[in-house]
């Protein structure tokens, strides 16, 4: 094969198309799950585990897919991601239960594995000087999709009165799923898996494909001389990464898995109308600002993705873990100041809310007139006392946006500010970092087993969310994040090393020094 100068470029693309179908998918939930709520009548835990229910899944296949990367490829992988994608969409499209669905999204859960494999193979094939914006296109993706699915939602719910608006939104995926595994049939596997199983002249064909002469000679220099060519099993290979030579590779990863998710970010990209409701603003400005949400997630990976090869991993995560202390810290002061009243005037609007259709009799909110509450917490038990629980959850935004004082816009800042901090930082530059610390003979079950943590963390915060605005309030809420923040803050700090510009297999060498070098 002869050198074409876009070759790699298009691979990481093709391959990074499965992150635009995650994050369609898991952002997709958050203008889903109102409706679902309220046509399945699920409780607030149920609520969660509809939203939680591809992590959980997605944690067995996360205990799996690196080994199987490492047996039958990573192309072959992909496929079976890109398939599973497309199945959960059309069953959860016609869902007709709780079950159902809840079945439905957790096959599309297997597929999130793509986070996983997606990286490994961008880094496998990509020139070390590139390999971190190379990486990133599969972070930028992730976003396109997650924007992509808020801006849908809104469109959706604009143009549909429909009960059955929430079909829509969930089977739209069906199309994007669909060019993703016709995609993937045109490109070929990574050529350091192909030396790991002896097919020595087509993985240098691929190189030369991939790199000019001089530096595909170098690769494939670089690969022979390093651990890619051993072969060991899977107890072996699971033995090594806890060895004292992966200690500081193990603990990078497992440190950076925990940080990106335990500050709380897919609780903002999987529940931001439900976040927004919170304020005040009611369900279609809710909508239009998880809409901004996806744009700032956009702009912001952009300019990382410009700048990780530039100003290195570490520097953008100090900046980034910064900025998520600062914006949990705006989020907790602007709910905490929030106060609750239902006014005369107030009662009167929801009243002719309720005109049209008569959830709940409103005469039962008038022993709360002019009473006032000053947590969300209380105010949310007194609604759920006077009118049951189930009208207080259905209504909840209408009577909300008509009982509370706050400044909406403050909170608006924190939860851009949050999404940009994390666009910029976490988001990019954990999988890249994954991509980069393990040796590649283990990095097919090291990054299972961050990915496994990874995936532990996030389906915690995801279920137990509604739970915690429910029982902590926003305020606690937000503040518990902030803290984890100040947490992996110190950590990036004194303990991570940099990676940028350094070849895989230098990486190797450095990484199992017992001292951090940075």
């Amino acid at each position: 094969m002869t050198y074409k100068a876009s070759y790699s470029l298009y691979c990481a693309i093709v391959v990074s198309m499965g992150g635009f179908v995650f994050g369609f998918d898991a952002s997709v939930i958050s203008g889903v799950i109102g409706f679902v709520s309220s046509e399945f009548n699920l409780t607030p835990i149920q609520a969660g585990f509809v939203v939680a229910a591809p992590t959980l899944s997605g944690l067995f296949g996360t205990m799996i897919v690196g080994p199987l990367s490492d047996i039958i490829g990573r192309k072959k992988i992909l496929l079976c991601i890109a398939f599973l994608y497309l199945l959960s969409a059309l069953a959860s499209a016609f869902a007709t239960s709780y079950e159902m669905l809840v079945s439905a999204r957790a096959i599309g859960g297997l597929a999130f594995t793509s986070l996983m494999i997606a990286p490994l193979y961008i880094g496998e094939i990509s020139p070390a000087t590139k390999r971190g914006k190379r990486v990133s296109i599969n972070q930028l993706n992730i976003v396109i999709g997650l924007s992509a699915a808020y801006f849908t939602n809104y469109a959706i719910l604009q143009l549909s009165d429909s009960d059955a608006a929430w079909r829509w939104m969930l089977g739209l995926e069906i199309i994007p799923a669909l060019i993703f595994f016709l995609a993937l049939f045109t490109i070929p596997d990574t050529p350091r898996w192909l030396f790991a199983q002896n097919k020595r002249t087509e993985a240098e064909d691929i190189i030369h494909k991939l790199m000019p002469v001089s530096e595909a000679e170098q690769e494939i220099a670089d690969i022979k001389s390093s651990s890619a060519l051993q072969t060991t099993s899977l107890w072996k290979k699971l033995k090594d990464i806890f060895s004292s030579k992966m200690r500081l590779a193990l603990l990078v990863g497992v440190v950076i898995a925990i940080t990106q998710q335990i500050t709380g970010i897919n609780a903002i990209f999987f529940y931001a109308p439900t976040i927004f409701e919170q304020s005040g603003i009611g369900t279609d400005a809710a909508f239009l600002q998880a809409v901004l949400v996806g744009v700032i997630n956009v702009v912001f990976t952009i300019v990382a993705m410009s700048l990780i090869d530039k100003w290195g991993r570490k520097p953008l995560l100090i900046i980034g873990l910064t900025g998520i202390i600062l914006s949990m810290a705006i989020c907790t002061y602007g709910f905490a100041k929030a106060s609750y009243m239902i006014t005369p005037k107030t009662f009167t609007a929801i009243e002719e809310s309720q005109a049209a259709d008569r959830r709940f009799d409103t005469t039962d909110l008038k022993p709360l007139v002019n009473k006032s509450f000053d947590s969300d917490v209380s105010f949310k038990k007194a609604l759920r006392d006077a009118i049951g629980e189930e009208a207080a959850r259905d209504n909840e935004s209408l009577l909300i946006s008509n009982s509370i004082t706050i400044n909406a816009k403050l909170i608006l800042a924190g939860i851009l500010g949050f999404v940009a901090s994390f666009a910029i930082s976490l988001g990019p530059v954990m999988w890249v970092l994954f991509s980069e610390i393990f040796p590649t003979q283990l990095r097919g079950v090291a990054i299972s087993f961050v990915g496994l943590i990874n995936g532990l963390v996030s389906f915690s915060v995801q279920l137990i969310f509604p739970v915690e605005l429910a029982t902590l309030g926003a305020a606690t809420t937000f503040g518990l994040y902030g803290m984890f923040a100040i947490m992996g803050l110190v950590f990036v700090i004194y303990l991570l090393p940099e990676t940028k510009g350094k070849s895989l297999e230098e990486l190797e060498h450095i990484l199992s020094k017992p001292k951090v070098s940075t």
